[in-house]
């Protein structure tokens, strides 16, 4: 694909972050395939975000629950992170062939923030009509008011049931298999409850595989279907789905308990994949 190429998709933006590469080389390549990607933002977070997050969970849960998040933070990164970074390298290294480099015309900028003047000016530059943030911070309005279309989250779960960063594991651990899944949102000013443009779900292998690849299948597995609504929502022919009278909870961090509790059940269950 040659510089500057036109789409007949529109001009989009992306947000992600730095430190994951699924997003950042293969998400990006898939989106400037069909669209005029415009901006690719990148976000390399500061140490100390990091401790803030730390201090915010636990005034949120006490320290107690505190222990069993960092009990699982702890038991990921011995156990199960090296699997996973394996399997994120072999898909985006896919989706980079597939679809070859990003075009010459695609605006880079690093920040430590998505809400940081920088982005505001380069937005308004590149001027996009669609904006996918993948990315973990809440944005300011002044953000993802901009492109003209809205600004949309591939979220992790269903929503409205499963609010929240780590919807697919609180499905999977309390055993509500159909609410494993992807759910197409845009951006508003509440934490994921602006208008659902499409539920997505997929096969997946839950006792050999950890959410982190779960909540990623949910994504690259049903890119066709998303490329197909994204285009609809840039076309303006998209209309939301009809979540009225839907529980909605917002869900936290992953527990270590909660994680060996979901693994005994499906063990016991046998059931090695479900369908959509």
């Amino acid at each position: 694909m040659s510089a500057g190429k036109a789409h007949a998709g529109g001009r989009t933006a992306l947000i992600c972050q730095a430190d994951e590469p699924l997003n950042r080389f293969g998400l990006a390549r898939w989106l400037a395939s069909f669209t005029d990607l415009a901006a690719l933002i990148v976000v390399r977070d500061p140490k100390r975000r990091w401790w803030r997050r730390v201090r915010r969970e636990i005034r949120r849960t006490g320290w107690l629950r505190f222990l069993d998040v960092a009990a699982f933070r702890l038991y990921y990164r011995v156990f199960l992170a090296a699997r996973d970074r394996a399997w994120e390298k072999a898909r985006w290294q896919e989706l980079e062939r597939k679809f070859g480099p990003l075009p010459g015309s695609t605006r880079i900028l690093e920040v430590q923030t998505p809400n940081a003047p920088a982005v505001v000016q380069l937005l308004s530059e590149t001027r996009p009509e669609l904006m996918i943030a993948r990315c973990k911070h809440i944005l300011k309005e002044a953000i993802f008011s901009l492109p003209s279309r809205g600004t949309f989250v591939m979220h992790p779960g269903i929503c409205p049931q499963y609010r929240n960063a780590h919807g697919c594991f609180w499905a999977l651990t309390r055993r509500d298999l159909d609410h494993v899944g992807l759910t197409l949102l845009k951006v508003d000013a509440g934490v994921d409850t602006g208008p659902v443009y499409g539920h997505y779900r997929g096969r997946f292998d839950e006792r050999r595989e950890s959410h982190v690849v779960i909540q990623h299948r949910a994504v690259f597995d049903n890119l066709d279907g998303l490329r197909a609504r994204l285009l609809e929502i840039l076309a303006g022919a998209a209309e939301p789905l009809d979540t009225t009278g839907l529980p909605s909870r917002a869900w936290g961090q992953p527990w270590l308990s909660a994680y060996w509790r979901w693994k005994r059940h499906a063990r016991r269950a046998g059931r090695s994949a479900t369908g959509a």
